[in-house]
């Protein structure tokens, strides 16, 4: 599956280009999970009648002239065409069509248990590149390592696809096999490696005490069930081993489940709103922080990046807005929108942006993201170190390294 995001109510996840690859996807914050269609309209409306006409128009050009007769069918028209409807009210990301298949795969995505090969990728250079496999993996087990970059999967050139595409290639069910053609960092020779998908368990929270110091990486890679659970472990085992600041590493979150937003928020702030939704009428509501935060006096940097999307949003505006601790890296995605999923009557479903959200201090991320307030930038053909990565290296080793966003940050929590 490829990782997008959702929050519950939902922040569904943009598709800002980190992906697991693992049999299906999902999404951002969502608010709403309704399980029908209010309202169903079953007949064209007279209102649209003449705009419709081109439509129909179009559909019977493709199926009268179309030189592939194999390729015209009406269902994945028709997917097509509500897909390009909601695209076109510029919600990039959330707002979406979902077909049946598309929805299991979203909602099992939020549990945190999938089936593929375990890896999560990214595009850099305009080349799919491992970030990093899922420890125990079969990606992991296979030999898959970060940096390397898929050049085909089972023999098809994969060279000016989109990651999208990518996905449908690698992506399937428990038990069956796929060879990604790979380029390890540093090599010249192309290596083909097989990998049998298996069912995956995806963690939300890692950690490692980082090298040579007294503070600790802590990773949220999702917002899914448990994120806050698995927050709150990580944290207590972190201030078990006396660490002395954290960094909070938010980059190439898709986002995930609202609740847990506020669930990571809350560990970390004493009061006030965590956001405040509002609706088209805009009528706000305010989501308070939660009492019982296990981190609320240890000093924190948080890392963002353009891939910091949804409920990633929430928690790092959050934490700026309250001054809890420095944002370093890059503007975020500006991902906004709560979505209510409409279930349609066969078995597909609209994710609809019903309101929007904003940071405590009522400021707009929708199109816009959270601005660091340190920039710092990696170069295009460097990954974020993760913990399990950062864990096997030296001291020197992490110094060495060109993550200078992770630098920058435990510079700044040394000087705190």
């Amino acid at each position: 599956m490829f990782r997008r995001g959702t929050t519950e109510s939902r922040v569904f996840l943009p598709l800002v280009g980190v992906l697991l690859l693992l049999a299906g996807f999902f999404g951002g914050v969502a608010t709403d999970r309704t399980g029908i269609l209010p309202g169903a309209i079953v007949q064209e409306p007279s209102s649209v009648a003449s705009t419709f006409r081109v439509f129909w128009e179009s559909w019977n050009l493709v199926h009268q002239q179309y030189v592939d007769r194999a390729a015209v069918n009406d269902t994945n028209m028709t997917y097509g065409a509500i897909a390009g409807m909601l695209q076109s009210l510029g919600d990039t990301g959330h707002t979406r069509f979902l077909s049946p298949n598309d929805l299991r795969n979203e909602e099992a995505a939020l549990s945190g248990h999938f089936e593929g090969i375990g890896a999560e990728v990214t595009m850099q250079d305009g080349r799919p590149t491992v970030v990093a496999p899922i420890p125990g993996s079969p990606a992991q087990q296979a030999g898959l390592r970060p940096g390397d970059v898929i050049v085909r999967v089972d023999g098809r050139d994969v060279a000016g696809l989109s990651l999208d595409a990518v996905l449908n290639l690698v992506r399937g069910p428990s038990g069956t096999s796929v060879t990604l053609s790979i380029l390890h960092p540093g090599e010249m020779t192309v290596t083909d490696i097989t990998i049998v998908r298996a069912p995956i368990t995806v963690h939300s929270v890692s950690w490692t005490e980082v090298p040579g110091t007294t503070i600790a990486h802590v990773l949220i890679s999702q917002f899914a069930e448990k994120a806050t659970e698995e927050l709150r472990a990580a944290l207590n085992s972190a201030q078990t081993a006396n660490v002395t600041g954290i960094v909070l590493d938010l980059r190439n979150d898709p986002g995930g489940l609202r609740d847990e937003a506020i669930g990571v928020a809350s560990q970390f702030l004493r009061e006030g709103n965590v956001l405040i939704e509002q609706n088209a009428e805009g009528k706000r509501t305010n989501y308070r922080v939660r009492s019982g935060g296990v981190a609320l006096d240890i000093p924190i940097v948080v890392l963002i990046n353009e891939g910091t999307a949804s409920a990633a949003e929430i928690v790092a505006g959050a934490l700026q807005d309250q001054r809890r601790g420095t944002l370093i890296g890059t503007t975020t995605f500006g991902t906004g929108t709560v979505l209510s999923t409409y279930t349609l009557s066969d078995g597909s479903a609209v994710l609809l942006g019903t309101a929007e959200w904003l940071t405590p201090n009522g400021r707009q991320i929708w199109h816009q993201g959270i601005t660091p307030d340190v920039q710092v930038t990696l170069a295009t053909d460097v990954l974020p170190l993760v913990p399990d990565e950062e864990a096997t290296l030296t001291a020197a080793q992490l110094k060495a390294s060109q993550d200078t966003q992770l630098l920058r940050a435990l510079q700044e929590l040394s000087q705190k």
